[in-house]
């Protein structure tokens, strides 16, 4: 039983003996006290006020010294405008830090394999090669999952792969025509840039053809769609979708380019998959189960036969499902993806989509469809909206060339901590192999930190140096505050052992075991919110209590030998816990620095 029931459940007795009110233990408001004022815990007394018919103070105080004298844990309290701030006797934390130093998952719960819930990510184009937006979008969706194993449930981690559509003829179409037979090996290039090199070529292609239209005498419009090239592509998907040998063998040829190119960078990344799903099969349930729901009157059907779900009596409007002639629009695929899901998973409770914000209304619109064809469940789905990854230089767009590779970025960061190391110093006593592997770690966990350490709702702007900064609020500061703290346990050469619980602790070391002591809740907060960066900022906050302990106090020249294995036990379980926090963050850490 944590301090913090303890509490709450000492508060709900206080209000039955006060003013006899009986109160669910879980609907007691605790949390930490702020920093700013004296206390450990916080009872928010202001729900409470109908039933004492008295101030917020009063209230408080009359709480607080039922309170003192029920749990031997408490000590005292003070009372700030309402707020009932505790204090935790010195012996409960000390027993807490020993409680824990042995634990190999602390901060974990134990997996409750009825809970299972699958977090979709990455969700390629299989005409172009990933690239920073699609580094945010792996990085949240695989933490997002690692968080809630970590919380208990069972996750499954796929994606959906677009590799059906116009714009992946777009590319095959560009390559027929100007690629001359151009392959990954005879270019040196990876499949996936290849394949990108001529969805590229095919946007300058089509704009120069539109320019020659208008030119001619043609309107915007007009010239937009009589283009030799996009219409070349439109009947290379018609003859996609009547499965011509011809145009599957390039399609296939193509897409398998561009798979070994994803696995590579996949791999650098350090993210993986349980299970793949792909349009071009995926599609197809969605328009056999568009039939069902014509059937059962869910959908229906225009003069043009095009196929709608009408959503006006959901606040909506009406939805397109399927074309009038019969082709798939995006809604039709995920219709299909989503039904197939839940029949290779019957345990599955629900669906994480990560996705970009852009997409808000459309997930919207698929869960209340889903909910209409009689999958319940998908009330229940979450969209994880996240805003756009931008650089100083502007926006990215694809078909244009000017997106920032996935794989130079992963390069570049590398070089970028190969060579803010190699001024400041960092990494001069390791050898060539050890500086390589620590270059990578130090850049890929730079990037990972950055990119999840903002709320993923919000838009964000990407700096490689500041990302790489060994000051403030970034991934190679809590790396090295995580081998200081290891290198403190070796030197000591000793292994953890329980403290005696009558030693005073200095508020240095009480900041830092209360930390400690939040890993759990934070964890749990965390899953919640399918939010990483609560996780992220609760290790900085951990990270920078240490350094300030470590910063103040003397840790193995200290005489008595109680407080010198206390300090130990509290700088083992902070590297532990850093460790383990920035693991479910997909970040590896490096044993020197």
């Amino acid at each position: 039983m944590t301090i913090d029931y303890k509490v709450a459940a000492s508060a709900a007795k206080a209000l039955l003996n006060l003013y006899s009110f009986n109160i669910a233990v879980d609907s007691i408001q605790v949390q930490e006290t702020k920093r700013e004022f004296e206390g450990d815990l916080t009872v928010v007394v202001f729900p409470f006020l109908k039933i004492s018919k008295t101030s917020p103070e009063n209230t408080a105080i009359a709480l607080g010294e039922l309170i003192v004298k029920d749990l031997e844990d408490v000590i005292g309290f003070n009372v700030v405008k309402g707020f009932l701030n505790l204090e935790i006797a010195n012996s409960y934390w000390i027993q807490f830090l020993n409680n824990s130093i042995d634990l190999p998952s602390y901060g974990f719960k134990k997996r409750n394999s009825k809970n299972e819930v699958m977090v979709e990510y990455s969700s390629p184009n299989t005409n172009k090669p990933l690239h920073l937006g699609h580094l945010r979008n792996n990085f949240l969706g695989y933490s997002v999952a690692k968080i809630l194993e970590a919380n208990g449930h069972k996750v499954q981690k796929v994606q959906i792969i677009n590799d059906r559509g116009i714009h992946i003829c777009k590319s095959m179409i560009s390559w027929k025509n100007y690629g001359e037979g151009e392959t990954p090996e005879s270019s040196g290039l990876k499949g996936d840039k290849l394949v990108g090199k001529y969805y590229v070529k095919f946007d300058q292609v089509y704009k120069s053809q539109v320019a020659a239209l208008i030119e001619e005498g043609n309107d915007k419009e007009t010239a937009e769609k009589k283009a030799p090239i996009i219409n070349a592509a439109r009947e290379l998907l018609q003859k996609w979708e009547s499965k011509d040998p011809e145009t599957l063998a390039l399609w296939q040829m193509m897409n398998s380019w561009v798979y070994e190119g994803f696995e590579h960078t996949y791999r650098e990344m350090g993210v993986n998959f349980d299970k793949l799903y792909y349009e071009s099969n995926t599609y197809l349930n969605g328009k056999d189960e568009i039939k069902k729901g014509l059937n059962s009157g869910v959908l229906f059907k225009k003069d043009d036969g095009s196929v709608w779900c009408d959503l006006t009596q959901d606040g909506l409007d009406e939805k397109l499902v399927l074309r009038g002639d019969g082709t798939a629009v995006y809604m039709t695929q995920d219709i299909g993806t989503a039904i197939l899901r839940y029949q290779d998973y019957p345990d599955l409770a629900y669906q994480i989509y990560t996705v970009g914000n852009e997409q808000e209304y459309h997930f919207k619109v698929l869960f209340l469809i889903l909910d209409k064809l009689g999958f319940s469940k998908a009330k229940s789905n979450y969209h994880l909206s996240y805003g756009m990854v931008e650089l100083p230089e502007g926006k990215m767009k694809s078909r244009e060339g000017t997106v920032v590779d996935a794989d130079d970025l992963l390069e570049d960061m590398i070089a970028t901590a190969k060579s803010i190391s190699e001024t400041q110093g960092k990494l001069s006593d390791l050898s060539e192999e050890e500086k390589s592997d620590t270059y990578k770690k130090i850049g890929y966990g730079a990037l990972k930190y950055f990119l999840l350490k903002v709320d993923p709702k919000k838009g964000m702007m990407f700096n490689p140096e500041e990302s790489v900064d060994f000051q403030g609020n970034t991934g190679p500061f809590i790396q090295y505050t995580y081998v200081r703290a290891k290198a403190v346990i070796k030197k000591a050469g000793k292994e953890a052992q329980p403290s005696t619980n009558n030693l005073l602790l200095s508020p240095a070391e009480k900041k830092v075991i209360k930390t400690l002591h939040n890993y759990p809740s934070v964890i749990k907060e965390a899953a919640r919110l399918y939010n990483p960066g609560v996780l992220s900022n609760y290790i900085f906050e951990l990270v920078k209590d240490y350094n300030s302990f470590y910063q103040s106090t003397n840790i193995l020249k200290e005489e008595n030998l109680d407080l010198v294995g206390l300090r130990l036990n509290f700088s083992g379980l902070t590297a532990r816990v850093i460790h383990s926090g920035m693991k479910l963050l997909g970040i590896d850490m490096p044993e020197k620095m």
